[in-house]
């Protein structure tokens, strides 16, 4: 409590006040201490805080210092700001000690038991599902021998990797796959005994749609590729099919029969390849180019790449009218000779090829010859030529996010990831699990997640990769790059 006592002055003219009495009444202790630093009072400390500015000393030599370097900093400063030394650098804070990392090893354990290879992969149009295809990539007749493709989800919580989401089996093993670039319940599919397929994976009873069976106009051997085709009227597909016996078959589908009709049929002939000083028949004994591998043009709708069983990589035109020199077979439609050019031969099988997504004239191939090489439509000779492995190469193809990587899958094991924006054309990640009983028999990139890769093996796994940030990110300048890749003149 604190009491005053007014008080007046002598003359009566000015009031004053009485001395002030204070005391504590609202706490229990009265005694008090000041605790602040260790190393300077708390006086001092206050002083100098509030201290003004002008009147603090600085360091010494600080200022003849600044005043000293002044010219010089700013000089270099406006000279770093005029440099082009780091416009292609992109800062990454991701660590890189991983280029890749395995998610996810899905098996189905029925396939393996039954020591299965896995001979296709394809992603669903959304990304979410991966779907296999069992069969056998070794020689042997095996064309009796029931296989089975799967699916897993991978977006699907409780993922079971042992346990797929839907298993369709099959009578004969499966040869190729291809998921609907649009509807992610359909799934293209050839098949050994020479059928082509589609499965419609929202029916689990039956979900077979259509199917070729064993007509006038289906294959007779195996069928090594199937591709969805782009048809005239908006939306619709057909089904893009290749086999051994040297015939190409466009289908469209009769849903309300389940059976396929054939738009159109080609032969490849080897005296209606176009002439070459690289290529000479005389030494064959086939009348037909057995064709092992097939690629679709992203930009030209009339392009079709083809790989031959001896080595031939051909460019192939849709709408060619030439008739192919081979007896008609029974076909309900002429068979049509595609071949307009033809690319230097390899020393073997052409195993894959595949269009670069980037730009409308590079394309990759690879085969027996354990290299890929990249090529350009417009010259025979390849652009370059990487060596990737001791023994063939069963696949490769380009990433979808970036213009200068590819992937290659070989027999021995290995599955490596070019990157061609690097002075060395060594690989910038390798995949090296497996050995020579676990060859890497194809692989596909996700169009939707570019950081997810599938591997399939001939131990019958399927393995889901992840690329780091280097292996899917696009750098500025890579389109150029590309660019200038493709505008070179093979040596």
């Amino acid at each position: 409590t604190v009491s005053v006592a007014p008080t007046s002055s002598g003359d009566g003219l000015r009031p004053e006040t009485g001395s002030v009495h204070s005391a504590e009444a609202e706490v229990q202790t009265l005694s008090t201490a000041v605790s602040w630093t260790q190393t300077q009072p708390h006086d001092e400390a206050q002083e100098l805080l509030l201290q003004p500015a002008a009147d603090r000393l600085d360091p010494p030599g600080l200022k003849a210092f600044l005043q000293r370097v002044e010219d010089t900093v700013i000089r270099e400063l406006d000279r770093n700001g005029r440099s082009h030394a780091f416009d292609e650098f992109q800062v990454n804070w991701e660590d890189q000690s991983q280029p890749v990392s395995c998610l996810h090893c899905l098996q189905h354990p029925s396939a393996q038991e039954r020591g299965l290879h896995v001979t296709s992969v394809s992603w669903s149009c959304t990304g979410s599902v991966i779907a296999c295809a069992f069969g056998r990539t070794d020689d042997g007749d095996w064309i009796t021998e029931p296989s089975c493709v799967c699916t897993w989800n991978l977006d699907r919580r409780g993922l079971n990797p042992k346990q797929a989401d839907l298993v369709i089996d099959v009578a004969t093993a499966v040869t190729a796959l291809c998921c609907h670039p649009q509807q992610p319940a359909l799934i293209a599919g050839g098949l050994y005994s020479g059928e082509v397929v589609v499965w419609d994976t929202s029916r689990t009873q039956d979900p077979v749609l259509v199917q070729t069976g064993m007509s006038a106009d289906s294959h007779r051997e195996p069928v090594y590729q199937v591709a969805w085709v782009p048809l005239q009227k908006a939306g619709e597909f057909g089904v893009l099919s290749a086999c051994s016996g040297g015939r190409v078959l466009l289908w469209t589908g009769d849903l309300n029969e389940g059976r396929f009709v054939l738009n159109a049929a080609y032969a490849l002939v080897p005296q209606q390849v176009p002439h070459s000083s690289y290529v000479s028949f005389k030494a064959r004994g086939s009348s037909t180019v057995g064709v092992t591998s097939l690629a679709l043009s992203p930009w030209d709708p009339d392009t079709f790449l083809v790989g031959s069983e001896g080595g031939l990589l051909l460019r192939c035109s849709f709408s060619s009218q030439t008739p192919a020199a081979v007896p008609s077979e029974g076909h309900n439609v002429t068979l049509r000779a595609p071949a307009v050019f033809v690319f230097r031969p390899r020393s073997g099988p052409v195993h894959s090829i595949h269009c670069s997504p980037f730009h409308r004239n590079l394309f990759v191939s690879a085969g027996t010859d354990g290299r890929a090489h990249l090529h350009s439509l417009l010259q025979a000779d390849p652009l370059l030529s990487l060596r990737v492995s001791d023994s063939s190469v069963f696949q490769v193809q380009w990433s979808p996010s970036r213009p200068l990587v590819f992937a290659a899958a070989a027999a021995q094991g290995e599955v490596h990831i070019f990157d061609l924006g690097r002075r060395s054309l060594r690989p910038a990640a390798t995949i090296e699990q497996g050995g020579a009983d676990q060859a890497a028999t194809c692989l596909a990139f996700n169009s939707q997640n570019s950081h997810l890769l599938a591997l399939g093996r001939t131990n019958g796994t399927v393995c889901i990769w992840q690329l780091s940030h280097d292996l899917t990110e696009q750098s500025p300048r890579e389109i150029s790059q590309l660019e200038q890749i493709a505008n070179q003149v093979a040596a």
